[in-house]
């Protein structure tokens, strides 16, 4: 993303016709928040005056330690096309500051910010991530109420007239493309109604920045449409969920760390050590990635999402995939992602477990290289592979035993988020659902 200074934020303000400024934070749970100012108090935001209460905000404070400073970041200045009519409107995100000057240690994306240090004072330049994210359109009602009606029936790479959303989608990448975006490809998924649009990789604060972005963009875009976007994991039960994978990489002295022309398969020891640390950590950082009930309904076999730990330079169905491309290219794909996470959080948890792989040397296992899917119990057993947390709950209690998982997150962000988890896991189990009554009702 371009660099900006204040000067030119304010010149662009003013060419471009803003009107308003959203200054925009991420909560725990991953919601885009946002605090608008009119143009006219720009420089007081610029000069991280601008404040809220923060014991509103699910993850926050107490009512008694409300008051949060929005230190925007210069560099995420967008402004947002579609709202040309009467006056554009921009946006800043922010990190969230203490009024003593501190950082918030409860701010997602400063605490990613603490992580990113870390991997500098390992001797890391960078640590850079490309996302896949995929999510569904479904009608709008009269009302303006999502509907539970998909608007196509397409499939993987399906065009019009079979994929009725290709024109939605192409809106949304336009959108994207003026306010800066690398599009790289965007195609209809496997499952009807679901989409993917794939943008370049960039610093991983950037590219969570970019993501966040992304998906208020494309509900936006969809709304226009007459349709909702959603990035639930799994909306409708018997086809594929959406994921979003993550394709990671470090540099160290602006070379790909994860590179080495002389292995076998092109991968360093490094590399190898970071896969064998995600696979060490992963069942316990799964909360963090896949963070709702619904998550787990897309981790089963047989709809592409993987729910084994294994890892594979070939083939698709294990958690990690190494992409062909090699020199500055190669990179991990780590496939158990959904777009409900919370991508500070997510790449915090991520980072940490490679990098653990990497200070203690993890001994990574053999690559899989035969689909998972159709292995038997006793096979995966041979091969030492183990499972997924089968629900939201069984991921929590793995977290909560990970002091590494604990020390990504920071005290005040991990005790917030097991709180809520075990509390929305809670709300979920004392529901009668409707599957309940159509299996039970009439029988007993």
């Amino acid at each position: 993303m371009a660099k900006y200074t204040k000067e030119q934020i304010f010149q662009m303000a003013k060419d471009e016709n803003v009107k308003y400024i959203r200054l925009m934070f991420t909560d725990l749970m991953g919601m885009i928040k946002n605090v608008e100012i009119p143009v006219a108090q720009l420089e007081k935001a610029l000069e991280n005056k601008c404040m809220f209460d923060g014991s509103s905000i699910e993850g926050f404070v107490r009512i008694e330690e409300s008051d949060m400073n929005l230190y925007p970041d210069l560099d995420t200045w967008t402004i947002f096309p579609w709202t040309a009519e009467k006056g554009k409107v921009a946006a800043l995100i922010c990190d969230i500051y203490l009024p003593n000057g501190a950082p918030f240690a409860g701010d997602p994306r400063s605490n990613l910010r603490r992580v990113l240090k870390e991997m500098n004072d390992m001797g890391y330049d960078n640590f850079n991530l490309g996302p896949e994210p995929e999510f569904f359109l479904f009608k709008l009602d009269e009302k303006g109420e999502p509907t539970l009606e998909l608007n196509d029936n397409g499939g993987y790479f399906d065009f019009a007239p079979t994929d009725m959303g290709e024109n939605c989608r192409r809106d949304i990448v336009l959108e994207l493309e003026e306010m800066g975006y690398d599009v790289e490809a965007s195609h209809h998924e496997v499952a009807p109604g679901q989409h993917e649009i794939d943008f370049k990789y960039a610093d991983a604060l950037t590219a969570c920045d970019l993501i966040q972005t992304f998906k208020l963009t494309v509900k936006t875009i969809a709304r226009k449409h007459g349709l909702h976007a959603t990035f639930m994991p799994k909306p409708i039960f018997g086809i594929n969920g959406s994921g979003m994978h993550c394709n990671v990489s470090l540099f160290k002295n602006g070379k790909n760390a994860f590179y080495d022309e002389k292995d076998e398969l092109g991968l360093s020891q490094e590399a190898r050590y970071f896969i064998a640390g995600i696979l060490k950590h992963v069942q316990d950082f799964t909360a963090v990635t896949n963070p709702i009930v619904n998550s787990y309904k897309r981790l089963v076999p047989g709809y592409e999402a993987p729910c084994y730990v294994a890892w594979s330079a070939q083939n698709r169905s294990p958690l990690i995939r190494i992409p062909a491309a090699r020199g500055m290219s190669t990179r991990i794909e780590v496939r158990s992602v959904d777009p409900a996470a919370n991508p500070y959080l997510a790449m915090a948890v991520i980072l940490k477990a490679g990098l653990d792989g990497i200070k203690n040397k993890f001994e990574v296992p053999a690559p899989i290289d035969q689909n998972i899917y159709v292995m038997t119990p006793e096979e995966r057993l041979a091969h030492n592979i183990k499972a997924l947390p089968a629900t939201l709950f069984d991921a929590v209690e793995n977290l909560k035993s990970n002091l590494v998982m604990r020390d990504a997150l920071g005290e005040h962000l991990f005790e917030r988020f097991v709180e809520a988890k075990e509390i929305e896991y809670d709300q979920f189990r004392l529901q009668v659902h409707p599957w309940e009554r159509e299996q039970y009702i009439q029988m007993y």
